[in-house]
């Protein structure tokens, strides 16, 4: 084959461009040595001749240089026709391989067909093997079911005339696993109702367990009827008892609904109403006729009953509800004679019996933990014995209702519930003559250990005395009940913490004379009003201080009210969690927490005011110099030294006695500064006129009291602490105004008034028309009124502006 035809087989197939990765190239290059130079798509034929013969001496060695030029063509093209060759040779090789493949596939073919046939052969060859041995196998499975339903019929028939034989001999021994296989028997035949025969089967079964359950009823009739001479035996009984769970349930329900009514009928009879020991001074009674009764039950009927019957639960619970009725309808009828001494009787003795069936029943129908009754013999568990070294055990529930998981609590006592505001109502009088006592302990006067006290702010002994006695109120309450009476307790609380509030804290505060409070508990708003008439006026021309055990007064009422305070918040969660749930948002102390809130906040007023009113005449004396009149600055003025001095003999001792209220400490130094600062800023402005030498030594002084006032917290304090950042950020507001104040003064007019303006506004935004008018009065400046009005106009539009620019 001519390589030509080779070249015109192959580009008659379809245009094949492979490109290789960068990586592949390079490898190939490598390979080959490079790739010559004249492949490139940038060559340049002149400069590669330029390159190679650079002169014209070198045009001598041109035909060498195109001699190994046709050597090199002639090779590649000597290689290019052995490529085409064996390319040539692989492409019909690779034809041949494809044609052999085609073949064996169809081969293959030919095969899986051969054996798809043979297969459908054999699988009817198989069913044709098969379709007898399926018929058999039918026939033989109806041929057992019609066996075993014929020997069920046999069983029914046979049983049936059996269990009516045993039945009228009353072999309840025998009776129970014939019965039991012959109930099976007709739940087998359920399919076959339609058949006459078998629901008349039925039928005669199900008249044998009603006479069953009617001759078994009757028997346990005669055996413990009084008077009755009954031949059964116990063991009969017993017998009898395990028919009567393999019938209907409601059989076993009415026979000891029955029996429990008998078993009851005694102490029905001993304490009914007409008889003097049914009244609720006897009711220990009642629970010691039961623990008697139970204990001669267990031993007589022992071997009776099964323990899965659970007699003394069903005995005892039958008991509690009959007694709870009988109780309220007897407290009902003589409702005039229950006392709370005779009630909380009742209720302690009630409530100790229920915890004690608790114990008892744990972990039976009404119970809540597993145990195993198989085993419990124990029928001596009500012996007044065991019992003389029991003492209750506080249960964390009410009486009725939820208790836990111990249905038991409550379940007598709950009849006592709506006489328990007998309860409350001695509660209250008992907090009465308690409170009387605290009123008569803060009149009197203060001994020697509770001045001691009172010196360190300590909280009023007795505010833990009152919410002790809270406490076991609280506790004793949440045993009877989690109900109404709980809200009304609440009630009862709150009550004697507002009369606790009015004639107690606030009697202790000094000059507390002239505002007391009656003993009556006023109204919210009456107690602020009182408490505002303690802060003193000084218009009114009381100009005296506080003396140190005046101070330690006030002191101990606010950390008394924060005790109050904290403790009252515990209280409401407290009794929400006791009461039931769906009466606990009726519990809300929010009032009497809001009154400790207002005590405490009166209190740091009052330590405010007498601080100020310390550092009044020191004030009045900065307004009397005569600034304008300065020569020179030097130190600070005396009457800063002054200011500073009140600082340091007060507020250590206030800091001391607060030591237990650190906030309150922190809360007054705030409000000082709030209140103290703009009394300075005012006087400032009536320091006027006032030379720029003046201003100066007015902003040294300001200075110098800036820097008291943010030692304030620690002053005089051994151990410095960095004061509060709210405290140090109120201080440097209030004081960089006075300084402002002091600069605007300085900085001179010279006629530029729209410019001072400016700087006003800037130095001042907040600043209102009079202060700005004050600051003129202060410079001495005297302007017309046109022009004083112009200046208005111009500082309301340039405030405007710059409150615009500061919106946006």
């Amino acid at each position: 084959m001519d390589s030509n035809d080779i070249l015109d087989d192959k580009d008659s197939g379809p245009e094949v461009q492979i490109n290789f990765p960068s990586s592949v190239m390079s490898r190939i290059e490598e390979m080959m040595g490079g790739t010559e130079q004249f492949d490139s798509a940038e060559f340049d034929a002149v400069a590669y001749i330029n390159r190679v013969f650079p002169t014209e001496q070198s045009l001598s060695g041109v035909e060498s240089a195109a001699a190994r030029c046709e050597f090199h063509l002639a090779g590649v093209e000597h290689d290019i026709r052995r490529l085409v060759r064996a390319q040539a040779e692989q492409r019909e090789a690779g034809q041949n391989a494809l044609v052999d493949a085609q073949r064996c596939i169809a081969e293959l073919a030919l095969q899986v067909a051969d054996i798809n046939k043979k297969a459908e052969r054999s699988e009817s060859m198989v069913r044709e093997i098969t379709s007898e041995i399926k018929q058999l196998d039918c026939a033989k499975s109806n041929l057992t079911a019609a066996i075993t339903a014929l020997n069920h019929l046999h069983m029914l028939v046979g049983g049936v005339d059996k269990l009516r034989s045993m039945t009228r001999s009353r072999q309840y021994k025998e009776i129970v696993l014939p019965m039991q296989a012959i109930m099976e028997v007709l739940q087998h035949f359920e399919c076959y109702r339609e058949i006459r025969e078998l629901s008349s089967l039925r039928e005669q079964v199900h008249a044998i367990r009603t006479e069953l359950a009617a001759q078994i009823r009757a028997d346990f009739k005669d055996a413990f009827t009084a008077g009755s001479k009954s031949t059964i035996s116990h063991r009969t009984l017993s017998e009898a008892c395990a028919v009567v769970d393999i019938l209907e349930p409601k059989v076993k329900q009415e026979l000891l609904k029955w029996f429990i009514n008998v078993q009851l009928q005694e102490y029905q009879h001993l304490f009914s109403a007409e008889q003097e020991c049914a009244w609720i001074s006897f009711v220990e009674r009642r629970y010691a006729w039961l623990k008697r009764h139970l204990l001669a039950t267990e031993e007589s009927l022992a071997n009776i009953f099964p323990h899965s019957w659970r007699l003394s639960e069903a005995i005892t619970q039958q008991f509690c509800k009959i007694t709870r009725s009988e109780l309220s309808n007897i407290m009902s009828s003589r409702r005039s004679e229950v006392d709370v001494k005779l009630l909380l009787y009742a209720i302690q003795k009630t409530y100790n019996f229920e915890l004690l069936l608790h114990k008892r029943f744990t972990g039976t129908e009404l119970g809540a933990e597993p145990v195993d009754v198989g085993n419990d013999k124990s029928t001596n568990e009500f012996d007044d014995n065991k019992l003389a070294g029991v003492e209750p055990e506080p249960v964390e529930a009410g009486r009725p209702g939820g208790n836990n998981g111990s249905p038991w609590i409550g379940l007598i006592g709950a009849c006592f519930e709506p006489y328990l505001s007998l309860y409350i109502s001695s509660l209250d009088t008992n907090l009465r003559s308690l409170c009387d006592r605290f009123i008569q302990d803060a009149k009197a006067p203060a001994s020697s250990s509770d001045t001691s006290a009172n010196t360190s702010g300590a909280v009023i002994s007795s505010c833990a005395d009152l919410f002790l006695f809270y406490k076991k109120c609280l506790v004793q309450c949440a045993r009877l009940t989690t109900g109404e009476p709980m809200i009304e307790l609440a009630g009862v609380f709150q009550k004697y913490l507002r009369e606790y509030a009015s004639a107690v804290l606030q009697a202790s505060l000094p000059r507390a004379h002239s505002s007391a409070l009656p003993l009556a508990v006023p109204s919210m708003p009456s107690i602020v009003t009182n408490l505002h008439t303690l802060l003193r006026d000084d218009n009114q021309g009381n100009d005296a201080r506080y003396t140190k055990q005046e101070i330690s007064k006030i002191t101990s009422v606010i950390t008394t009210s924060e005790y109050c305070l904290e403790t009252t918040i515990h209280l409401e969660q407290k009794l929400k969690e006791k009461v039931s749930p769906g009466l606990a948002d009726k519990i809300d102390m929010t009032p009497e927490q809001d009154l400790f809130h207002k005590i405490i906040s009166n209190c740091i007023q009052m330590l405010v005011q007498d601080l100020e009113l310390a550092s009044e005449p020191a004030l009045q004396a900065m307004t009397k110099i005569s600034w304008l009149n300065f020569d020179n600055v030097g130190d600070q003025s005396s009457y800063v030294t002054q200011i500073i001095m009140h600082l340091k003999n007060s507020v250590p001792n206030l800091r001391d006695n607060l030591s237990s209220s650190r906030k309150y400490f922190t809360q007054f130094c705030i409000r000082f500064a709030n209140s103290f600062i703009p009394k300075f800023i005012q006087n400032i402005y009536k320091c006027k006129p006032i030379s720029t030498v003046g201003s100066e030594q007015l902003l040294l002084d300001t200075h110098m009291l800036k820097t008291a006032l943010l030692e304030l917290p620690s002053i005089g304090s051994e151990v410095r602490r960095p004061a509060p950042a709210t405290y140090t950020k109120v201080v440097i507001k209030l004081m960089t105004k006075a300084e402002m104040i002091l600069k605007l003064v300085m900085a001179p007019l010279d006629g530029n008034l729209e410019g001072f303006v400016a700087q006003f506004v800037q130095l001042l935004p907040e600043c209102t028309v009079a202060e700005f008018h004050k600051v003129l009065d202060m410079k001495g400046a005297k302007l017309s009124k046109a022009q004083l009005s112009s200046l208005d106009v111009l500082f309301k539009e340039t405030c405007k502006n710059v409150n615009s620019d500061i919106n946006k």
